[in-house]
């Protein structure tokens, strides 16, 4: 993102805050015309910066409130079993994010469900019987006071 001037910068700040705002509307934000921002953005499209838009959800009213941080570390310091996990990861619905992390742990996961109850069932009928799994560290989240992720 080194290479981006502050007009480019100031476009994704607003996208990111709202995806579904009017050219128009963001073109007024930025200080610019409203073909110039359209073209900017189109330019940011094509280049890649901007992967895709997509709708932030309610976790709560989408049965999935309960969210917990989950340290996992492997018994296999392998590419078929990192793969491997990273496969079972993908398949589980549970799993919003799946990190390859550097430090004590080798995965870092976002994992939300109902309650606690389905996050006992997620540990053990998901996450437990994954092959080379050695340990799972659990961080249950009690709030959360920023979430800029678009």
């Amino acid at each position: 993102m080194t290479d981006l001037d502050s007009i480019s910068r100031k476009i994704l700040r607003e996208l990111t805050k709202d995806g579904r705002i009017s050219n128009l509307a963001l073109a007024e934000k930025v200080g610019l015309s409203p073909s110039a921002c359209l073209r900017r953005v189109q330019e940011l499209e094509k280049r890649g910066v901007i992967k895709g838009y997509r709708a932030r959800l309610d976790s709560k009213q989408t049965g999935r409130g309960f969210s917990v941080y989950v340290a996992v570390g492997l018994a296999v310091h392998s590419q078929k079993s990192q793969r491997d996990f990273e496969t079972a990861m993908s398949r589980a619905p549970e799993v919003t994010e799946c990190h390859n992390i550097a430090g004590a742990f080798e995965y870092l996961l976002r994992v939300e469900v109902a309650d606690l109850e389905a996050y006992k069932s997620f540990h053990t009928d998901t996450l437990g019987i994954v092959p080379h799994v050695r340990s799972i560290t659990s961080y249950m989240v009690m709030e959360t006071t920023k979430d800029d992720r678009g």
